[in-house]
C-alpha cells in the first residue's frame, strides 16, 4: 500500500509541467456544488493533465485550508487562457492538498474535472502540450537547421571547388594543347629544314660523282695529280655521305617525336572535348542560377558593384533566345512574359534596362537596338515553339521602329526617338527583324520595312573603295561588330547580290581589330588570348583588349563563310574559315573563369573582356572587376559554341 507522500507523487506524475504559469481565479462550493462558501481566490498553474489542474496558491485562509484538507468543498474555476478571449469555466473536486515547505499559508492543491467544455478542455491540453514540446522542439529545429547550414555549405563548398577544378583543367588542357601544336610545328619546320640540308647533301654528292666519273673516264692511266685529285674527291663524298646519313638519322628521330607529339595532342583533343562540353554545360547553368524566380529576368554582370542587378534588354534576349534554342521554353516564357506583363514602356517603347529582382526601370533611356533585339527573340520563340501569343508584342516593336524609319527620308533608324545619330548596328537588327517578321505572317509591309532599311545600309554605310562597313551614318569609326553582324544579318550571298565582298569584309576586320593579349586569369596564370577587340587596336591608347562577345561573332560568321563556300563547292576555302572559327572559339574557351559570387556556385561564365573598366571606342566602358561574369560574353559564346546565329530565323 502506497504512503501519502508516494500517492501524491503518482498523482503529479499524471500532470504536464508547463515553462510559464497563467492566472486562475476560484471560489470554494458546496459539495453539492451550488452553495457558495468563499469570494473570488487568486490561484496560479503551471501544472495541467486532462482530468485536472494543479494550483498554487499564495495567502490561503486557515478555515479554507482545513476545508480543502477535509474535501468538504468543490472548486468553481475561471482559468485564464493566454491569447483567449474569455476565461475557461469548471467546476472541480478537490484530489490532494499539499503544503509548500518553508512558506507559510502556500499550497499546492490538486483538483480533478468534475464539469468542464471538452472543446475548451482540449484547448488547455493544446496550449500545455505545445508549452512543454516548443524549446526542445524549437532547439532541435534550430540544430537541424544548423546542421542542414551546414552540410549546404560544405556542399557549396565542394560544388565550387569542383567547378573550379573543371575549369582549370580545361584551361590546363588548352595549354597543353597549344604547347603540342607549337611543338609539332617546330618539328615540322626543323624537319623541313633537314630535308632541305639533305637534299643539298645529296646534290652537292651528285656534283662529286660527275667530277670524279669525268676524271676517271677513258683514261687507263691516271696520273698521280689525277689520283691525288680522285682520292680527294672520294674522300670528300664519303664524308658528305656520312653527314648525310646523320641528317637522316636525325630527321628520322624528329619523325618520330612528331608522331608521338601527334598522339598526344589526339589525346589532349579528347580530353578538350569532353572538358569543354562539360564547361559549356556550366556556362549554361551558370545563366539558369542567375533568372529571377519573380521577374524572369537574369542579371546582366555579375561581380560588377556599379551594376547590381541590371538587366539590359539586350542580354534578356540573348537568354531567351538561348534557352528557346535549348527547348527550355519556360524559363524563355518567363522573360517574355515580364515585357509582355509587367515592364514599364515610354510611348511603346521599352527602356534599356530594368532591375532583375523587382522589375523597376534601371536605365530610363530608349534605344532602338534593344527594343529590335527583343523583337528578334520573341520571333526566334515563336518560331520554334508555334506558340504565336506573344507575335502581338513582336509586331507592336515592329511598328514602332518602323514608325521611326518612316521619320527619315532615306528610311534609315535612328538610334532612339532622343537621339540624332544612325548606328549601323540597329540598322542590321532590324533589317533581320523585318525579315524574320515577314517570313513568320507574309505581310508586305515588313518586307518594304526591310527593303528601305538594307537600301539605307548600302547608300550610307557600305563603302566599296575605302573601309567596307562604317559604325554609322557619316561615321568612319571601325567597330568590329558591325562586320560580323553584315555577315550574320544579311548574308553572303546577299551582301554579293549588292556589290558587297563578303571575304573583304572579313579579311579586314581580322587585319584591323583582331589582338592577342596576356589575359591574367582569377587564379593568377597568364594566358595568350588571341581575339577581337572593340574596335581598330592601332586607334586606341589603353592598348589591345580582347571581348569575349565580339570575338564569338566573328567565330559565328566565320563559320556562316565557311558553310558559303562549302556549298559553292570551293572545300579548300571553307576548310580555311572553318579553322579561324575553331582558332578564335578555342581561344575564348581560354577566357572561361568560375563564378565570383557565391550565388553563381563556382559555375562556369566569361568576362565581358580581358581589361575592366577599358574604353571600348565606342562611348562605353567594360564592366569593372577582373573577374566580372557577362551574360552577353557567357550566351554568345554558347552561341559559337552550338553554331547557332541569331539573325537566322530557326526552323
Amino acid at each position: 500500500m502506497l504512503g501519502k507522500k508516494e500517492t501524491l507523487s503518482a498523482e503529479r506524475r499524471k500532470y504536464v509541467r508547463l515553462d510559464s504559469v497563467f492566472p486562475v481565479q476560484f471560489r470554494l462550493l458546496g459539495l453539492d456544488a451550488s452553495t457558495l462558501m468563499s469570494d473570488w481566490i487568486q490561484g496560479f498553474t503551471s501544472d495541467i493533465s486532462k482530468g485536472g489542474i494543479c494550483l498554487e496558491v499564495n495567502n490561503l485562509k486557515e478555515e479554507q485550508a482545513v476545508l480543502l484538507r477535509a474535501h468538504k468543498v468543490k472548486i468553481s474555476l475561471e482559468i485564464e487562457m493566454p491569447i483567449a478571449r474569455h476565461p475557461v469555466k469548471a467546476v472541480a473536486k478537490i484530489a490532494w492538498i499539499k503544503d509548500i515547505p518553508g512558506q507559510l499559508n502556500r499550497y499546492l492543491i490538486g483538483l480533478s474535472y468534475e464539469n468542464i467544455n471538452p472543446s475548451e478542455n482540449s484547448r488547455i491540453m493544446r496550449y500545455a502540450l505545445t508549452k512543454k514540446f516548443f524549446a526542445p522542439t524549437a532547439l532541435i529545429l534550430i540544430v537541424l537547421l544548423g546542421l542542414a547550414f551546414g552540410f549546404n555549405a560544405y556542399f557549396n563548398f565542394r560544388l565550387i571547388q569542383g567547378n573550379k577544378a573543371l575549369v582549370s583543367k580545361l584551361v590546363s588542357v588548352l595549354q597543353d594543347s597549344r604547347a603540342a601544336r607549337e611543338k609539332i610545328s617546330q618539328i615540322s619546320r626543323d624537319k623541313d629544314n633537314l630535308q632541305s640540308e639533305i637534299q643539298s647533301l645529296q646534290q652537292h654528292i651528285q656534283i662529286l660523282d660527275r667530277e670524279k666519273e669525268k676524271a676517271t673516264k677513258e683514261k687507263e692511266k691516271v696520273t698521280k695529280e689525277e689520283a691525288s685529285k680522285i682520292n680527294e674527291l672520294n674522300s670528300f663524298i664519303q664524308k658528305l655521305t656520312q653527314d648525310k646519313s646523320t641528317l637522316q638519322e636525325r630527321l628520322t628521330n624528329l619523325e618520330r617525336k612528331e608522331e608521338a607529339a601527334s598522339v598526344e595532342l589526339q589525346d589532349l583533343e579528347k580530353k578538350k572535348v569532353t572538358l569543354e562540353k562539360e564547361n559549356f554545360d556550366k556556362m549554361y547553368g551558370w545563366l539558369k542560377i542567375h533568372q529571377n524566380p519573380r521577374t524572369g529576368l537574369v542579371m546582366s554582370f555579375e561581380g560588377d558593384g556599379d551594376l547590381p542587378n541590371w538587366a539590359f534588354i539586350y542580354d534578356q534576349s540573348l537568354v531567351i533566345q538561348l534557352f528557346t534554342y535549348l527547348s527550355d521554353f519556360e524559363r524563355a516564357k518567363k522573360i517574355i512574359d515580364f515585357f509582355d506583363r509587367k515592364a514599364k514602356r515610354v510611348n511603346g517603347a521599352f527602356l534599356n534596362a530594368y532591375y532583375a529582382n523587382d522589375g523597376l526601370p534601371a536605365e530610363f533611356i530608349i534605344h532602338s537596338g534593344p527594343n529590335i533585339w527583343l523583337g528578334i527573340a520573341i520571333a526566334q520563340y515563336t518560331q520554334r515553339t508555334q506558340d504565336r501569343s506573344y507575335l502581338k508584342l513582336a509586331e507592336e516593336i515592329a511598328r514602332y521602329i518602323i514608325n521611326l524609319e518612316n521619320e527619315d527620308q532615306d528610311g534609315g533608324i535612328r538610334g532612339g526617338p532622343q537621339v540624332s545619330w544612325y548606328s549601323t548596328e540597329h540598322n542590321l537588327d532590324a533589317y533581320a527583324f523585318f525579315n524574320m517578321l515577314y517570313k513568320m505572317t507574309n505581310k508586305e509591309e515588313y518586307a518594304r520595312a526591310r527593303d528601305k532599311v538594307l537600301n539605307w545600309l548600302v547608300t550610307h554605310t557600305y563603302d566599296k573603295a575605302d573601309i567596307p562597313v562604317k559604325r554609322g551614318k557619316g561615321d568612319s569609326t571601325i567597330a568590329t561588330d558591325t562586320y560580323a553582324w553584315s555577315i550574320a544579318a544579311i548574308g553572303p550571298e546577299k551582301l554579293e547580290k549588292i556589290g558587297m565582298d563578303p571575304d573583304r569584309i572579313m579579311s579586314f576586320a581580322q587585319q584591323n581589330c583582331s589582338a592577342e593579349v596576356s589575359y591574367v586569369r582569377p587564379d593568377g596564370q597568364t594566358v595568350k588570348i588571341r581575339g577581337f577587340d572593340f574596335a581598330a587596336q592601332k586607334n586606341i591608347a589603353r592598348g589591345a583588349v580582347v571581348s569575349s562577345e565580339w570575338t564569338a561573332q566573328m567565330v559565328i560568321s566565320f563559320r556562316i563563310m565557311a558553310d558559303f563556300y562549302r556549298k559553292k563547292g570551293m572545300p579548300a576555302r571553307a576548310k580555311a574559315y572553318q579553322e579561324k572559327a575553331q582558332e578564335y572559339l578555342a581561344n575564348l574557351v581560354n577566357m572561361i573563369i568560375s563564378s565570383p559570387s557565391p550565388s553563381g556556385q563556382g559555375e562556369s561564365c566569361l568576362p565581358y573582356a580581358t581589361q575592366d573598366f577599358a574604353d571600348t571606342g565606342h562611348g562605353w566602358m567594360t564592366p569593372k572587376g577582373s573577374s566580372t561574369g557577362s551574360v552577353a560574353g557567357t550566351a554568345y559564346t554558347l552561341f559559337a559554341y552550338y553554331g547557332y546565329n541569331p539573325f537566322e530565323l530557326q526552323e
